[in-house]
């Protein structure tokens, strides 16, 4: 009976160093925090659906018109854009594009496991978005948004081409030649509507949103594309990267409305519109208000994207007016005045 005493002390004695050697030994760590969803505010998702409304119906625009009020509400239509909204816009559905690439998104997850890593390249990002070239992926993102971006802009380029020829075309229909009613007013109505923020469409709102939370995808395909990247582009991707390292919520949209910036191509749609401006002021007949409508909303718009893409913009050879003599003979182009000769000026 001593003997089993014994046994047993030693054994309780046992069991107390192991409980006081655990108690001494540091408590393991918490496991990480898991890393943060991707996230892009609504707010730019609205942005991007506004932009692709636009970009649809302006492209939708046909030269078929056959009085006055069909090209007064195409150019209602047209005109109907904010410049440096439609230029976020484009960068908003820039970054939605590249969201759609598995490889960028994986290559920018990487860093969003550790926390310290994660905004050690959150940082980076937003004090140079050109930073995202380097992460993995970034090729086949590019090539998503350039070949995305420059096949709309190509289709409303080519749209208001053909636009613009029909100005010339419909010149033989008497109605074409009637100067246009309220000129004044269509005028200050295109201004007003270049002032108005643009609403997209709910249903492409809803399937924007859901490809980017992974529910569907565009279905875009593209090659990748080699460096050097326009300045959307680039921009696009940085605020994807920021989504995909959970940064791209509506407590960030201020942020994000910054990177997403870019004075260029708001720029370009701005000299765009004050062009319009400028060509529906001294336009009267209906055809000349077609003219406006294919070049200047239609056409320049179009380069417009295609230059944020980064993609070689179209050529568009200069027109050459043409003058009839007096005698009623075959029209000459007309040929620019050579430069005058530079005075001799020295004292004889």
């Amino acid at each position: 009976m001593t003997s089993a005493i014994r046994v047993t002390g030693t054994l309780a004695a046992i069991a107390f160093a192991a409980l006081l050697s655990a108690c001494s030994q540091p408590a393991p760590p918490p496991p990480p925090p898991p890393a943060p969803a991707v996230s892009l505010s609504p707010k730019l998702i609205e942005q991007a659906a506004a932009y692709r409304y636009y970009m649809a119906r302006v492209s939708a625009i046909t030269p078929d018109f056959a009085d006055g009020e069909a090209i007064a509400k195409g150019v209602a239509t047209g005109a109907a854009y904010e410049p440096k909204q439609l230029q976020r816009g484009a960068t908003a559905y820039a970054a939605v594009i590249a969201l759609q690439d598995p490889a960028f998104v994986a290559g920018v997850r990487t860093y969003a496991v550790n926390l310290d890593q994660r905004r050690e390249v959150v940082a980076a990002i937003l004090k140079d978005p050109a930073y995202v070239v380097g992460i993995a992926g970034s090729a086949s993102a590019a090539g998503l948004v350039k070949t995305a971006l420059g096949n709309e802009g190509q289709q409303l380029y080519d749209a208001g081409k053909a636009v613009k020829q029909s100005a010339y075309d419909i010149q033989k229909q008497k109605w074409s030649k009637s100067d246009v009613l309220n000129r004044d007013l269509r005028l200050s109505q295109a201004k007003t509507l270049s002032a108005t923020p643009v609403v997209g469409d709910l249903a492409e709102t809803a399937r924007l949103q859901q490809a980017v939370l992974g529910g569907s995808t565009l279905g875009l395909t593209a090659e990748p594309a080699a460096p050097p990247y326009s300045p959307i582009v680039v921009r696009g991707m940085a605020v994807a990267a920021l989504a995909a390292l959970g940064e791209g919520g509506d407590a960030n949209v201020d942020t994000l409305m910054a990177v997403m910036a870019e004075p260029n191509v708001a720029f370009c749609m701005n000299m765009a519109k004050l062009n319009l401006y400028q060509c529906l002021a001294v336009s009267k007949p209906h055809y000349e208000d077609v003219f406006c409508l294919g070049q200047h909303i239609m056409m320049d718009t179009g380069r417009c994207v295609i230059k944020a893409s980064g993609n070689t913009e179209p050529f568009e050879a200069k027109f050459i007016p043409k003058i009839k003599v007096a005698d009623g003979s075959a029209p000459y182009k007309v040929t620019p005045a050579k430069t005058p000769a530079k005075a001799d000026t020295k004292k004889r």
